[in-house]
């Protein structure tokens, strides 16, 4: 009991902590609260201006894309779809190049333009032609065409580069394309003449098809995507010797494209730079095609029949006027055979 007692007293006369040291212990600690706290308060308005300044990045960026896609798009217009996205897509080098392709070439113009275009107004007759090869280029894209370049009235389109779908399907779609645009222009008549044209602008039309040489050509500081070659003379060849409002194919493109369009035999023409004369087809048109209804406008034929018939003068050749009355008798023979 007496240890006990002695041993209480010895532990209660132990010393008292140091008072001064837990200050110092404190102080230290409060500071290097503090410390992280401000260093804290550095990094969120760090990460705040890192968040503020990623927005101004990402808007600047969504701007800067913006306006390259329209820089973008306006540049397309220059070049055919076709090559402008071979380009894009990193299948075709913007470089000085070339290659050997069996192509469907396909020359078309104006028949009299410069006639027209000495009647009309600069405004009238920009106005006609913008709106002549923004309806022939819809229905070349439409089929697949690659547009080469616009010559004025005059237009160069080839089949077969950058893509193909084979030489055969390729001439295909050059002649039916080619058939359309005759359509269309027939159509396009009515418009015209209210646009104050008194004389309906008809097309010649001339595809050849045959080995071109097709690619980049130019300088490093300017290149043009085009095809050169005999096969192209030899279409430009044939567009020049198509009467108004028809389409002359070569036997090239004839013997590609014969089981499905009927044609009419042209005789042969000599081509400069060809030793041997080539043999001419005329587009009659696609066989095993049945008109709708809405195709042929009875009223319309008989209303065209009645002004060809009281027109005071006709701007067609002796060979046109026999292909013409020959058209009608067979056309009037068919008439007579339903009634």
């Amino acid at each position: 009991m007496a240890d006990s007692v002695e041993n209480f007293e010895q532990s209660s006369s132990l010393p008292e902590p140091e008072t001064g040291a837990d200050e110092q212990t404190r102080e230290k600690l409060l500071e290097e609260n503090a410390n992280l706290r401000s260093e804290l308060e550095d990094l969120r308005v760090l990460y705040e201006a890192t968040i503020e300044h990623g927005e101004a990045v990402e808007d600047q960026l969504a701007d800067q894309t913006e306006k390259l896609e329209e820089l973008s798009s306006q540049l397309a217009k220059y070049l055919s779809p076709q090559v402008y996205q071979s380009i894009f897509e990193g299948r075709q080098e913007v470089k000085i190049a070339s290659s050997r392709k069996k192509l469907s070439v396909f020359f078309s113009d104006i028949a009299g333009f410069t006639e027209t275009a000495d009647r009309l107004e600069s405004e009238e007759l920009t106005s006609v032609l913008n709106q002549y090869l923004t309806e022939m280029s819809r229905i070349a894209l439409k089929h697949g065409a690659t547009i080469d370049k616009y010559v004025g009235d005059a237009i160069l389109i080839f089949f077969g580069d950058p893509e193909t779908r084979g030489v055969t399907e390729d001439a295909l779609a050059c002649v039916k394309m080619a058939i359309e645009m005759q359509e269309r222009m027939t159509e396009l008549q009515d418009v015209w003449r209210e646009a104050g044209i008194s004389s309906p602008l008809r097309c010649r039309m001339g595809i050849h098809t045959d080995y071109c040489t097709v690619g980049n050509f130019g300088s490093d500081d300017r290149l043009d995507y085009t095809i050169i070659g005999r096969g192209v003379n030899t279409a430009s060849r044939l567009e020049s010797l198509a009467a108004p409002g028809s389409i002359l194919i070569s036997f090239e493109t004839f013997s590609q494209v014969k089981d499905q369009v009927l044609c009419s035999e042209n005789g042969e023409v000599t081509v400069k730079g060809i030793a041997y004369p080539v043999s001419t087809y005329e587009v009659v048109g696609l066989k095993n095609r049945k008109p709708e209804a809405s195709e042929l406008d009875l009223s319309l034929v008989s209303q065209q029949l009645s002004e060809l018939a009281f027109e005071r003068s006709l701007d067609m050749d002796e060979e046109e006027k026999e292909k013409l009355k020959a058209s009608l008798t067979e056309a009037l023979e068919r008439l007579n055979s339903t009634s």
